[in-house]
């Protein structure tokens, strides 16, 4: 008998981790991309010998890919290295001042008490706090599938008791006080797309997460790692068809289960199952026809979708090696300025910033004596804000450059080799977005477990995987959608 065949909608992280779980599964595997090379957000640019991640570059539970070699009994030593970073994050606020978030924790205490003694000892109070969240919000539901409404009814009294109906801000505030401190460790709800004044505190088990596992770089960078897996899975049989684009999703006559699939609007096929690693909102709207359904479309209207993004890639011809690998930049407008870029209807003046310099880990990455980086903005998403983008954004990227040129990286705008910029309209063009957002839809409290999107999906042979899904965005996000996929087909 000929095996059952799974076709592989999008090869982001989560599309890749299913691709190979259901290859183990007994599953013939198909991989269809829109674009030219896999990753989705996890793709690379190289421009004049110069690397640029496109996406994330944070990697806080290689075991999650470790797994992925194992299941074929292979090592992932022997594709790719994972280096752990010793400074995980530099924060530099308004005044000029700084903060390292540090694998020791106690050059991370040292650091706090620069700001507050007081602060440094609930530190470890609050860390304690991030556990017990960790111990419920991923050890129990990173890897449980949530279209059972009754199974998260089962998990309320834990929520209520890790007081999930606070905010990251003001459960971080319990322990915290220091304004910078405070900041500092609010942040983590923004590397999943989530304003950290509405996300639910559920998501502080972040904090944990990260001490627990720490901070890596895939040596390469993060595309280094998605080549590793693409060489695994044609190792494995998978089939790879890049430069596919899923144009058309169509329905079987009772609209229960999906009959086949159109690609790049010439071709036809079907398959036992389907594995979607597009973003939900998007195939709901525009890939099933669901958009004159009530409740599709009623969620499609009010859901609340994470900011967008406006990234800049560029290469220094000189070296600047007091940046850190990863540095963020703090405004000194926080809440108003977080409320301008989730709800305002313009683009702010001021902004925060996240920096990345790859070549403070991995030399190769740069031409010798240069530096590779990329500096991301947070910003409106297109549906909160008409911005546009197609006129303001080299003025945008120039102003970014020369605002770091003036202290940070001193001559930035003379020793600039090249600079690029991706804006939520590109997001919304390569990665199919709904709205250019960079996380899909936000983390907020009625928009996690049952209340995201379902990993099985309501037709009876369409799983979903990805940020958009359950249990949400960021790299271990997407990888335990995967997992739970596994269970489910």
């Amino acid at each position: 008998m000929s095996k059952k065949q799974a076709y592989v909608l999008g090869s982001g992280l989560g599309g890749i981790a299913s691709a190979l779980r259901a290859k183990k599964k007994g599953f013939d595997v198909t991989l269809f991309e829109k674009n030219n090379q896999l990753g989705g957000r996890s793709r690379s640019f190289i421009k004049n010998g110069f690397y640029h991640d496109a996406g994330p570059t944070v990697i806080t539970a290689p075991w999650l890919f470790e797994e992925l070699f194992s299941l074929f009994n292979k090592d992932i030593n022997d594709y790719v290295t994972i280096k752990p970073l010793d400074i995980w994050y530099r924060y530099i606020f308004w005044d000029g001042s700084s903060l390292d978030h540090c694998r020791d924790i106690d050059k991370t205490l040292s650091e706090i008490t620069k700001f507050s003694q007081t602060d440094s000892k609930n530190y470890l109070k609050l860390l304690d706090a991030s556990e017990k969240i960790f111990n419920v919000g991923f050890t129990e539901l990173a890897t449980v599938p949530f279209h059972n409404f009754f199974s998260m009814l089962k998990l309320l009294p834990k929520m209520i008791k890790l007081k999930s109906y606070l905010s990251v801000w003001d459960f971080v505030s319990k322990f915290l006080e220091n304004d910078k401190i405070r900041r500092a460790f609010t942040i983590h709800p923004l590397l999943v797309g989530g304003n950290p004044f509405n996300t639910t505190s559920i998501y502080n088990l972040i904090h944990f997460l990260e001490r627990k596992w720490g901070i890596h770089f895939v040596m390469g960078g993060t595309a280094a790692m998605v080549k590793s897996l693409e060489k695994l899975m044609i190792e494995e049989g998978i089939s790879i068809r890049k430069n596919s684009e899923i144009t058309k999703i169509n329905l079987t006559s009772t609209k229960k289960s999906i009959k086949d699939i159109e690609i790049n609007n010439k071709e036809t096929r079907s398959a036992d199952i389907y594995i979607s690693n597009m973003d939900p909102s998007f195939l709901e709207k525009n890939m099933v026809n669901r958009s004159n359904n009530f409740f599709s479309g009623f969620k499609n209207k009010h859901s609340k979708f994470s900011m967008g993004l406006f990234v800049i890639y560029f290469g220094s011809k000189v070296k600047y090696e007091k940046i850190a690998h990863h540095t963020i930049i703090l405004s000194k407008r926080y809440k108003k300025l977080l409320s301008d870029i989730f709800n305002g209807n313009k683009l702010p003046e001021d902004f925060s910033l996240y920096l990345h310099r790859p070549t403070a880990t991995d030399s190769s990455l740069a031409p010798q004596g240069c530096d590779s980086f990329y500096v991301l903005s947070p910003v409106p998403n297109l549906k909160v804000a008409n911005i546009d983008w197609d006129n303001v954004s080299e003025n945008y990227a120039k102003k970014i450059l020369s605002f770091l040129g003036k202290d940070i990286m001193p001559n930035l705008m003379d020793n600039l080799d090249h600079f690029f910029w991706m804006s939520p309209n590109d997001f919304k063009s390569d990665y199919n977005s709904m709205y250019g957002a960079g996380f899909s839809i936000a983390p907020i409290f009625y928009q996690s477990a049952w209340f995201r999107y379902h990993n099985k999906s309501k037709y009876e042979n369409l799983y979903q995987v990805g940020a958009g899904c359950h249990p949400g965005a960021g790299v271990p996000g997407v990888l335990s959608s995967a997992k739970i996929v596994e269970k489910l087909i």
